[in-house]
């Protein structure tokens, strides 16, 4: 086996392959941090290549307060037509924020402003399927925050459906891992054959907090009555959005609180973190989980292929790689492809291990392009639907479960 060690890498620098210095040296126990945090190779600057600019309104400035967080409102090709919140101070502070003038007292008002070609929902996650729906429905572009669902994957399936019907626009969901540095060149890297094909994969999202410690505030409190791993995308996204393919069965384990008599919540749940076994649908394993104690903060994955693996979890990016000859040239081979893109001017990489502004730029980048974004419907529902399978399967001490799957 070889490895690309330092010295190889240092070497192909002069080759144009230079590989970012070192990992941010402490994980963050937040969620607008991850250990995927690197000092990148400089890109070209980001060139604009049309005036056209989209009206997009904003939702949602609850807890995260994400709509203005996703740097929309600084994007050249963005104007900020409205905003909106359910809670008018919320709305004033969010209008306040982006600069904008224009409010709306609800969603279900927003769309109704024929004005308005794109809306990013960062809304209650329970809410998201039926905000995206109302919005695809009223002829909008839409991206909202993760997941799919929550807890009911009828609206998955409904989102789906109407995805489908309204081929015409453009659905993302705004999965941070995908436009980490680390994942961004394993997709790089696997499109390309230097993994191969999966044989084993894993994917992690884990907080620090003491079990037990109350959730953060939110929405008719929708995280205090939820599943750790019904929030499986930031994990998930360590194989899927590597290698845009699925998983195809799960069986599941259930973390138990170290107490006696455990007190359910409203959904019935008593696990303060779940861990899962999946078969994917190259015939390989996932080990995916979520969970709630003390240790590093870790929005972090890992791949291991035929020919190559990649972790970067605990070293820097270009000590991630290390498989055989035919996977080292590979890598070699795709230059400074496996990096980021510069973004635009005023746009921040942002939270989430520099995720925010990429994904503002990749959403309205596929508008303009006409292309598909970065993690489109298939791609959306094939990270957050094993979540609700793999809690069943806990529930069930490790049933075997299938997952459904999709295609456009």
């Amino acid at each position: 086996m070889t490895g690309i060690n330092r010295r190889s890498f240092m070497g192909a620098f002069a080759a144009g392959i230079a590989a970012p210095a070192a990992l941010s040296g402490r994980a963050r126990a937040e969620a607008q941090a991850s250990p995927q945090d690197a000092e990148e190779k400089k890109q070209p600057e980001w060139e604009q290549y049309t005036d056209k600019k989209l009206r997009v309104g904003l939702v949602g400035y609850g807890f995260c307060k994400f709509s203005a967080e996703f740097y929309f409102q600084n994007h050249p090709n963005v104007e900020i037509a409205a905003v909106s919140d359910l809670f008018p101070d919320r709305c004033a502070e969010l209008a306040k924020k982006v600069k904008c003038e224009k409010t709306y007292p609800s969603l279900e008002e927003m769309v109704k402003d024929d004005s308005i070609d794109t809306i990013f929902c960062a809304t209650d996650a329970p809410s998201h399927a039926r905000h995206a729906i109302l919005c695809l429905e009223h002829g909008k572009n839409v991206c909202h925050s993760v997941p799919v669902f929550y807890g009911n994957p009828e609206d998955g399936d409904k989102l789906f459906e109407t995805v489908k019907k309204n081929r015409g626009l453009k659905y993302a969901m705004f999965e941070t891992s995908v436009f980490h540095a680390d994942l961004y060149a394993m997709e790089r890297i696997y499109r390309a054959g230097g993994f191969g094909r999966i044989i084993y994969s894993e994917g992690e999202y884990d907080h620090t907090k003491a079990p037990g410690q109350p959730p953060y505030p939110s929405y008719k409190d929708w995280r205090k009555n939820g599943v750790p791993i019904w929030y499986p995308t930031h994990a998930t996204a360590y194989y899927v959005g590597v290698t845009h393919k699925s998983f195809v069965d799960v069986s599941a384990q259930g973390i138990m609180p170290f107490t006696e008599n455990p007190v359910p919540n409203a959904n019935g749940n008593v696990f303060t973190g779940e861990a899962a076994l999946l078969h994917t649908s190259e015939g390989g394993l996932s080990r995916m989980m979520c969970c709630c104690a003390y240790g590093r903060y870790l929005e972090a994955g890992r791949v291991r292929g035929e020919i190559g693996g990649f972790d970067a979890t605990y070293c820097s990016l270009e000590e991630a790689f290390t498989g055989t000859t035919d996977g080292v040239n590979i890598v070699k081979g795709l230059g400074d492809s496996i990096y980021r893109p510069a973004l635009p001017p005023g746009v921040d990489g942002g939270g989430h291990g520099g995720s925010h502004g990429h994904l503002c730029a990749d959403f309205v980048d596929a508008i303009l392009k006409d292309r598909e974004p970065r993690v489109g419907i298939v791609d959306a529902l094939n990270m957050t639907v094993p979540g609700y399978y793999a809690h069943l399967s806990a529930l069930r001490d490790g049933e075997l479960m299938k997952i459904p799957q999709y295609q456009l």
